[in-house]
C-alpha cells in the first residue's frame, strides 16, 4: 500500500501522537507508523493476574504544565499518591530508620553536608538553561568531570555522596554516577526546576492518573483513527531536501514532505537512511545511551504498611531496591508497592534466574517494610531493557563530554527529517511532559513552513 501525506511520523508515543494531533488540527495530513501492537511507547498500563499495573511512566508533578493541560483536554482525572505517615531510610549502619521531611536521617555532620550540597547544586542549576545547557560559560568544564568525581571534590562524607548521587544516578538517569557528567546532572535538575525538586518525592511524584497514564496516548490515537498504523515498523527513510519516502512493514510506503522520528535516540540507527545521515549525526548516536532499571510491582491483599504508620516511601543507596513507594491504585482495597533497581545493581540481577531475582528483590523490600513484604499476592518486574522497541530506561543521556559536543546538534533537522522524544526535552526531560513539549515544538517548526506545503491525502493499493 502506498500512502501520500504531508507528514509521516515514526513512533506512537506521546511525542509522535502530540505532533500528529497538532499538525492535523492545523489542516495537514499525517500518518503515524508504530512498530508495536499498541500505542504509548514507554507508557504502558496493563493487567497482570488481574491486577492493574503501570508498567512504564506514571507520575504527574505540579510543574508539568504541558501534561496537565493535556490531561484537562482529554478529561482525565488524577489522584494524589499516598504519602501519610513516616518514610523509611536504610542507613549505612545497616538499620532501617523512620523519618519525616526531605533529608534522610543521619548524623548531624552528614545532614549538614546534605543540606550544603543541595544548596550548592541548586545554585549551579539556577544558572543552567535546560534548553541549551551546553551554552553555560563553564559547560565544557562541567561536562568533562563525572558527577561522582565532582561530589568527591566537594565533600569527604561518603554517606552524603551516596545519597546525593542517588537522586540523579539511581533514580533518574539509572546509570552509575561515574558514567555521566556534572553537566548532565545539572541539566536533568534544571529540567525539573531545581535540584531540590528532585529530592522532594512529594513534588516530583505528586499525582497519578485514574486508570493509568497510558490513557493519554490511547485517547490521542483514538482521535487520529485510521491515521495510526500499528504493527508497522518503519525500516528506511529515503530523503531529499524536497521530501521523504518511508518504507515500513507489510509493504507500506509513505511519501511525505516531512518526517518526524519520534522514538528514543538509541533506536534511530534501526532505520536505514538513504542518503546516510551526516557524519556528526551518526557520531551523536554513538555517544548517547539509555540507562537500565527494573521496575518492581508487588501487590498485597491490604496496604499493611499504612497500619504501621508508614507512608510507603523508602530510600537507600545501600539497598538493592534504592527507592520504593505506595503505588496503590485509585479505589482499590489492595495495596501495591513499587520499587526500582537500577544501573549496576540491575546488571547483577539480570544475571540471575527469575526466581533468584524475585527472592532478592523481595528481601530488599522486607528490609524496609518487614517480613510481610516477602509474600505478595501478585508480583511483576517491568524490564524495559528487554523491550525490543525500547531497550532501556528512562531516557538517553550522553557519555562524558557528549552533551557539549553534540547536545545542540540533536535538536537540528536533517533535511526534511526531525528527531525528537522526551530524551531531548528542555523542561520535562525524560518525562511524559517533556515528550508532549517536544511533540508540540516539532509540529510548530513544520507549521512554520506550512505555506510551502501542498497538502496531500490519499492511498493507493
Amino acid at each position: 500500500m502506498h500512502l501520500n501525506r504531508d507528514v509521516v511520523i515514526i513512533g506512537a508515543g506521546v511525542t509522535g501522537l502530540t505532533a500528529a494531533t497538532r499538525l492535523r488540527a492545523a489542516g495537514l495530513s499525517v500518518v503515524v507508523l508504530e512498530a508495536r501492537d499498541r500505542v504509548g511507547g514507554r507508557l504502558w498500563t496493563d493487567h497482570v493476574e488481574g491486577q492493574l499495573f503501570e508498567l512504564g511512566g506514571q507520575w504527574v508533578s505540579p510543574d508539568q504544565t504541558a501534561l496537565l493541560e493535556t490531561l484537562d483536554e482529554l478529561g482525565l482525572a488524577t489522584y494524589s499518591r499516598y504519602r501519610d505517615g513516616e518514610n523509611l531510610y536504610f542507613g549505612a549502619d545497616g538499620a532501617t530508620h523512620r523519618y519525616t521531611g526531605d533529608i534522610f536521617p543521619a548524623s548531624a555532620e552528614t545532614q549538614a553536608e546534605l543540606e550544603r550540597l543541595i544548596a550548592l547544586l541548586d545554585t549551579l542549576v539556577a544558572e543552567i538553561d535546560p534548553a541549551e545547557p551546553w551554552a553555560h560559560p563553564r559547560a565544557a568544564e562541567f561536562d568533562h568531570v563525572s558527577f561522582r568525581q565532582w561530589l568527591g571534590q566537594q565533600t569527604s562524607d561518603d554517606e552524603a555522596i551516596a545519597n546525593i548521587a542517588l537522586f540523579v544516578a539511581d533514580a533518574m538517569l539509572t546509570k552509575p554516577a561515574h558514567s555521566f557528567s556534572l553537566l548532565q546532572a545539572l541539566y536533568i535538575a534544571a529540567s525539573a526546576g531545581s535540584y531540590s525538586n528532585l529530592v522532594d518525592a512529594d513534588f516530583i511524584l505528586d499525582k497519578r492518573v485514574v486508570s493509568g497514564l497510558q490513557q493519554v496516548p490511547l485517547l490521542l490515537a483514538e482521535a487520529l483513527g485510521d491515521d495510526v498504523l500499528l504493527d508497522t515498523p518503519a525500516t528506511s527513510i529515503r530523503w531529499t531536501e524536497d521530501g521523504v519516502t518511508v518504507s515500513a512493514g507489510d509493504g507500506i510506503t509513505v511519501e511525505a514532505r516531512y518526517a518526524i522520528v519520534a522514538v528514543p535516540p538509541n533506536l534511530h540507527s534501526r532505520l536505514e537512511y538513504v542518503p546516510a545521515l551526516p557524519p556528526l549525526r551518526q557520531q551523536l548516536q554513538q555517544h548517547q545511551s539509555l540507562g537500565l532499571v527494573i521496575k518492581v510491582h508487588a501487590t498485597y491483599e491490604t496496604p499493611f504498611w499504612r497500619a504501621d504508620g508508614l507512608s510507603g516511601t523508602a530510600f537507600s543507596p545501600y539497598q538493592l531496591v534504592h527507592e520504593a513507594y505506595d503505588n496503590s491504585n485509585f479505589g482499590e482495597a489492595r495495596g501495591t508497592l513499587v520499587g526500582f533497581v537500577s544501573d549496576e545493581k540491575a546488571d547483577a540481577l539480570l544475571r540471575l534466574t527469575p526466581q533468584e531475582r524475585k527472592e532478592r528483590i523481595l528481601a530488599s523490600l522486607a528490609a524496609y517494610y518487614g517480613p510481610t513484604a516477602l509474600n505478595p499476592a501478585v508480583y511483576y518486574e517491568s524490564d524495559w531493557a528487554s523491550e525490543y522497541w525500547t531497550q532501556g530506561a528512562y531516557a538517553a543521556s550522553f557519555d562524558l563530554g557528549g552533551l557539549t559536543r553534540y547536545g545542540a546538534l540533536q535538536l537540528e533537522p536533517v533535511g526534511p527529517i526531525r528527531f525528537g522524544s522526551s530524551d531531548v526535552a528542555a523542561e520535562g526531560y525524560q518525562h511524559v511532559d517533556g515528550g508532549i513539549r517536544v511533540g508540540r515544538r516539532m509540529a510548530a517548526e513544520i507549521l512554520e513552513q506550512q505555506p510551502s506545503i501542498q497538502h496531500t491525502q490519499g492511498a493507493t493499493a
